[in-house]
């Protein structure tokens, strides 16, 4: 999945996990390292999870009447879809650099 288009407008864990953060210095000692890959991306998964939770919350209100804005109910709908895609797209990149390493030979 190419993302390269949308490094403008890309949140910043987004674009620390593909490396599209144009003000990174070249310095590989911290932010390279795996604390700060991990870091990333747990972020990632908790602001995944809280866009759910909200998709989920604005559901249950829409149900029992408190909204009545099915605008507001499909954006967070579709923030929790977006930002669990983009969670698969770099677990899928993940596991995939993760095979080709265990393929290399030594």
């Amino acid at each position: 999945m190419e993302i390269s288009s949308l490094s403008s407008m890309a949140p910043d864990y987004i674009a620390q996990a593909y490396g599209l953060n144009r003000t990174q210095s070249s310095s590989t000692d911290e932010a390279g390292s795996f604390g700060s890959i991990l870091d990333t991306a747990l972020n990632m998964i908790r602001e995944t999870n809280d866009y759910d939770n909200a998709a989920q919350s604005a559901e249950i209100r829409f149900a029992l009447g408190e909204a009545t804005s099915t605008h507001e109910l499909a954006v967070a709908q579709q923030k929790a879809n977006l930002a669990l895609q983009y969670t698969v797209a770099v677990r899928d990149k993940v596991m995939e650099a993760y095979k080709e390493i265990m393929n290399m030979s030594v």
